[in-house]
């Protein structure tokens, strides 16, 4: 495959997978709240995805991350 047939909706998915993990391993360094802003840039990411394939599961997944990450940083 050669990079004008990769996708965006692709571009987005490995961005947010690799944020993600990123947030992940500061999540185990217990580098707070660096891990939480990586984990919302990474929900973000993974909605969007969730919108370009018009995927409602893949949305509501990350919206309910998205809440319970925001009530329990905002209650922390």
């Amino acid at each position: 495959m050669s990079l004008r047939e990769i996708k965006r909706v692709d571009v987005v998915k490995w961005i947010a997978t690799v944020v993600q993990l990123f947030g992940y391993g500061l999540t185990g360094l217990n580098l707070v709240p660096y891990n939480i802003y990586l984990f919302f840039i990474g929900i973000f990411l993974w909605f969007s995805v969730g919108v370009m394939w018009e995927d409602k599961a893949i949305m509501v997944v990350h919206l309910g991350a998205f809440l319970s990450l925001l009530f329990g940083y905002l209650n922390a």
